[in-house]
């Protein structure tokens, strides 16, 4: 049957095999991780955009006047940078297969990321409060439209996250290669909306 099969092969049409082969085999990498960079890089695109569109209209507008930063814009900014930090332990964690330790610090950069979201939404009732509503004025409205688009994406990141602690949290078979993949790709996500906000504080303060 062996020969016979070679006998009949049709090495000219593609196959099911020939494709896994050539698509997955020869990237150094896990696909999950593959798939994430490139929605970073549309999610990147659509911030660039909004960032594009903020400083375009700022810069036609002659009713656009600068909101007044809270302080706690830069309380939040260290918490998140808190959280970077504390995914990266985590990540090095789980890279040397100590399950404790990576949980330990997985689960506090979690709540950590809630803790960012409730004060966000102090900053946000603190200027509504203060009479800086969207529709008063452009530069208001950018401001809660890029730190909604941010925060629904952290609301996704954490999905991810509780998908993750799910995993850890199985006694009966813990895979150390899909926690560590987990706690990578999260690690990845957290840097890059970090980078995001740090880009979103710079635009409000230079504005």
């Amino acid at each position: 049957m062996g020969i016979f099969r070679r006998l009949t092969e049709k090495p000219w049409l593609p196959t099911d095999d020939r494709i896994v082969r050539l698509n997955t085999a020869a990237i150094g990498t896990h696909n999950r991780r593959v798939a994430l960079i490139v929605f970073l890089c549309v999610v990147g695109s659509v911030f660039f955009l909004l960032f594009a569109a903020t400083h375009m209209r700022l810069a036609m507008a002659t009713d656009w006047v600068p909101m007044p930063e809270p302080p706690l814009i830069w309380v939040n900014t260290l918490v998140l940078i808190g959280v970077s930090v504390l995914l990266e332990v985590a990540r090095n964690a789980a890279n040397a297969m100590d399950l404790e330790r990576t949980r330990t610090y997985f689960i506090i950069a979690g709540f950590a990321t809630i803790a960012f979201m409730l004060l966000q939404l102090f900053v946000w009732q603190q200027l509504l409060e203060l009479g800086y509503a969207a529709s008063k004025n452009p530069a208001n409205a950018f401001f809660y439209l890029l730190t909604a688009a941010h925060a629904v994406h952290l609301l996704g990141g954490l999905v991810a996250w509780w998908r993750a602690i799910k995993k850890m949290r199985r006694t009966d078979k813990i895979e150390y290669s899909k926690i560590r993949v987990s706690v990578g790709l999260c690690a990845i996500y957290w840097h890059f909306l970090l980078f995001i906000w740090v880009a979103m504080v710079a635009s409000f303060v230079s504005t």
